[in-house]
């Protein structure tokens, strides 16, 4: 069922919003070699509890997942799960995708970023990656339908060469992290659900190098590239009203 969201919702959830937006601007600066996940996941828990908020991931799912960020490096796609001995090496890229629970509402966001020194290709597909959201945001326009935001994001990716991830999506968001809809980053234009005032959703393209076939780890949370190419992953919790659509985890 969807649950269209109203002012006073769409604000709790932007002031959730806001608190991963200072994770990513304290993150942004920490991520080097040398650097572990753990550490990250640290600063990313410590600025959550510090603003009064629950981390949406920490003890999320089965078998509980043991992070407040998902960090996954290189051929990671998503749900690397932080750990002291995970070190970050010049030339990788990573991607933190975290969660703030704030007044009962949850807001979820991911960054790729770059570590050290990276080669135009990989930057090439974080900046197609960023892209194909904006690409799809553009189509989050009342009227329109979910398959438009599909279409947009896959057609951006394909003329690239890359592989867009299928099995997992985006989805809608508010008092659960994953609501109804689901968002993919494929599709149809013109169909599925039609865009109303108070829909709040997840955007995230997953974008590969490579294939877009995945696998899950032996850990039952990290996904990976079949290849072993590098995958990019950028999100935004949004609103769509009648003046276009928000973005709620941006400053």
């Amino acid at each position: 069922m969807i649950r269209y969201k109203s002012k006073n919702e769409i604000e709790l959830i932007r002031k959730s919003g806001q608190i991963l937006v200072k994770i990513f601007e304290e993150i942004r600066d920490k991520i080097r070699p040398g650097v572990s996940t753990w550490e990250l996941d640290h600063i990313a828990e410590s600025i959550i509890r510090s603003a009064g908020a629950v981390p949406s991931f920490l003890n999320y799912g089965t078998p509980p997942f043991p992070g407040s960020i998902c960090a996954s490096i290189n051929e990671e796609v998503v749900h690397g799960i932080p750990r002291k001995d995970r070190i970050l090496q010049d030339g990788d890229i990573i991607s933190v995708d975290v969660g703030a629970i704030l007044n009962g509402y949850h807001s979820d966001a991911a960054r790729t970023y770059p570590v050290g020194n990276i080669s135009k290709e990989v930057q090439k597909l974080v900046n197609v990656t960023e892209e194909c959201f904006w690409k799809g945001f553009e189509k989050v326009q009342i009227g329109n339908r979910l398959g438009d935001v599909s279409y947009a994001i896959e057609e951006h990716a394909t003329a690239h060469g890359y592989g867009v991830v299928r099995e997992l999506t985006g989805h809608g968001i508010g008092k659960q992290m994953h609501e109804d809809p689901d968002v993919p980053n494929y599709g149809k234009p013109g169909r599925g659900l039609r865009i109303e005032e108070g829909l709040v959703i997840a955007i995230e393209p997953m974008i590969n190098m490579g294939t877009r076939n995945i696998i899950m780890l032996e850990d039952e949370w990290t996904i990976v590239t079949v290849d072993g190419k590098p995958s990019s992953h950028y999100e935004n919790t949004i609103v769509a009203t009648a003046q276009g659509p928000i973005v709620l985890t941006v400053p």
